[in-house]
């Protein structure tokens, strides 16, 4: 798929818009509006955090998108998202609001995007174009589950009209990127493919319209239908079909395991971070903001989605399904 890069870097570059103003315009509507217990935050209260950390990890996935899988970009992207994390913190603390915090802070990140694509497009320059078909997929896996994530996220209102809007345009990128990554794995760029990558796509925006529409507390249902969709559509689009068609029998098993898997794994994950590793905490006091009620708990979803997405990618980029091969340039 020769779009794969263009795409993947311009879904990096929007993921950095989502990033800026949910530091400037998201977050301030987060911040408690005083220091005594009786009103300390509750559960979801820092839901532009994220929100945010989600748009940090999209623009790692657009870059993994971008250089399609190869360790000479994923490597950076990786650690771009983590340095990216760390300055959300720090920047987090300072506070910033209003109209020219956002321009400035979407110019500033788009001006690092754009310097370490330089690099590492210079670094491959007469390096033979492939696809690690296996890695992209993984990509798709997370994004899938992270545009469940998105799609879902609560506040402990669910009043804020700025909510429902940040979290449709969220779950929405998340959605491209995860139809995307999935037909850029594909071993041929074909009609059907394309064909199924549109209804996929068109199917999922419709599922995170559906997701926002429905009141709090009623949105797992919706929530598990998107996700076991878009992770049986990504192995739809990436895996190998002999024969020209696919091996319905595995596809279903597939999505069994994308309908049962991506909750547990959420659960799991949002468990050990209340117990085990108390992540969420810890993010809270570095950015000065007040912690959440004893009776509550306060838990990265984020990071719970990035979890789960990783290990729907154990599950789905299975290396025969995918031919133990890179994919021809495309």
């Amino acid at each position: 798929m020769r779009s794969a890069r263009p795409i993947g870097l311009l879904l990096s570059g929007a993921a950095v818009l989502l990033w800026a103003v949910g530091m400037t315009v998201l977050q301030p509507l987060t911040e408690p509006i005083g220091p005594w217990s009786e009103r300390l935050p509750g559960n979801n209260a820092y839901w532009a955090r994220d929100l945010r950390f989600v748009a940090i990890v999209a623009v790692v996935l657009g870059l993994l998108l971008a250089g399609r899988g190869q360790l000479r970009w994923s490597g950076p992207a990786v650690v771009l998202g983590g340095v990216w994390i760390a300055a959300d913190v720090a920047i987090d603390r300072s506070d910033p609001a209003g109209t020219p915090s956002t321009v400035l802070l979407a110019a500033g990140g788009c001006a690092v995007l754009g310097a370490l694509v330089a690099v590492l497009s210079w670094r491959e320059r007469g390096a033979p174009p492939s696809t690690d078909r296996r890695a992209v997929t993984g990509t798709a896996c997370v994004a899938g589950v992270l545009a469940v994530v998105a799609a879902g996220i609560e506040s402990p209102t669910d009043r804020e009209p700025e909510l429902t809007p940040a979290a449709f345009v969220t779950g929405v990128l998340l959605v491209a990127l995860t139809v995307v990554a999935a037909l850029a794995a594909a071993p041929a760029r074909t009609r059907s493919r394309g064909l199924l990558a549109a209804g996929l796509g068109a199917v999922a925006v419709a599922g995170v319209a559906l997701i926002r529409a429905v009141p709090p507390g009623t949105r797992i249902l919706p929530m598990v239908a998107l996700g076991a969709v878009l992770l049986t559509g990504v192995t739809l689009l990436a895996w190998d079909w002999p024969g020209g068609r696919p091996v319905w029998r595995h596809h279903t098993l597939a999505g069994f395991a994308s309908l049962v898997g991506p909750v547990p794994m959420l659960l799991v994950a949002g468990v050990a971070m209340m117990g085990l590793l108390p992540i969420g905490p810890t993010f809270t006091a570095l950015a000065g903001n007040s912690p959440i009620n004893s009776a509550d708990s306060d838990v990265l979803l984020s990071l719970a989605g990035v979890l789960a997405g990783l290990g729907m990618a154990l599950l789905l980029a299975w290396p025969a399904a995918l031919g133990h091969r890179p994919g021809p340039p495309r």
